[in-house]
């Protein structure tokens, strides 16, 4: 199974390079941030009409979150929904729409558009920070259920040094403070692993690259784009990419895709016995 998030920083501007990038790629599940449109406006059919189910989570302009899945999402949950009596205010994060949540194939697929934080002495890092918290308690309660997950989209955060073209230079900066990495350990609390560093160890491997100063084209880059899975789904894994050509494109996003293959043959057979979980193509 080819799972990939994609941040593609509007919908409406990137439907038809996404469109392609299916036909070429043809992933089982997609994953998109940034949609930037509300639910009504996603522009589904497009998607349907290639055997695809579609799942929303949008709002106008900013943030926004997409399930895509050749098979049809069940337990669909928007926003930090299961997390109330975790101690956090949830109402705080209501109106950011940042993460969803579906049951697909016997794993939990969890999308987030993880806040930027802007700068570290501003209220939006101190919400960053808040917001990781609450998904570190949301995942507790899907380790509680002793669900397989896979948790992936764009953190907002380089996990290492390795992961940003020039550490020295971003040194303490935004999205590579000690602060947001201890955040994200406290999500991950080692029952999730980082796929793309199961086969590769090396710097020099980026997701996204800022719109300004020719970043792309001097490769200068960060790998902030992440798929996580539970232990557990390790041994299905058999490879895990970021696909950096459509950067390339004509009015790209600044991300690029990022896509793992999992052999999930003897996971969850009884779920295709149930004919609520076959999309009809």
């Amino acid at each position: 199974m080819l799972i990939a998030t994609w941040n593609v920083n509007s919908i409406r501007t990137r439907l038809s390079q996404i469109l392609d990038w299916i036909d070429q790629v043809n992933p089982d599940i997609l994953c998109l941030q940034e949609t930037k449109v509300v639910d009504d406006s996603f522009p589904s059919e497009p998607f349907k009409k290639l055997g695809y189910s579609v799942e929303v989570y949008g709002q106008k302009s900013y943030n926004g979150v997409a399930i895509i899945s050749k098979i049809k999402a069940k337990n669909v949950k928007k926003g930090f929904c299961g997390s109330e009596e975790s101690g956090h205010n949830i109402e705080t994060f209501l109106d950011q729409k940042r993460l969803i949540s579906a049951d697909i194939n016997g794993i939990k697929i969890i999308n987030v558009y993880v806040p930027n934080g802007s700068s570290v002495d501003s209220d939006k890092f101190e919400y960053k920070i808040n917001w990781l918290s609450c998904l570190a308690s949301f995942l507790d309660e899907q380790e509680k259920k002793g669900e397989l997950v896979c948790l992936m989209g764009d953190f907002n955060i380089a996990p290492s040094n390795l992961d940003i073209h020039d550490p020295k230079k971003y040194e303490g900066g935004i999205m590579a403070t000690e602060i947001e990495r201890n955040a994200l350990n406290n999500v991950l609390k080692g029952r999730l692993i980082d796929s793309f560093r199961i086969f590769e160890k090396n710097t020099g491997h980026w997701s996204w690259w800022d719109y300004r100063n020719k970043a792309y084209e001097y490769n200068k880059g960060w790998r902030i784009d992440h798929i996580y899975i539970s232990k557990e789904l390790s041994s299905k894994l058999k490879s895990c990419v970021i696909d950096s050509l459509p950067r390339s494109n004509l009015r790209p996003s600044d991300h690029a895709p990022v896509m793992i293959n999992l052999n999930l043959n003897d996971i969850d057979e009884d779920f295709f016995d149930d004919e609520d979980n076959i999309f009809e193509i």
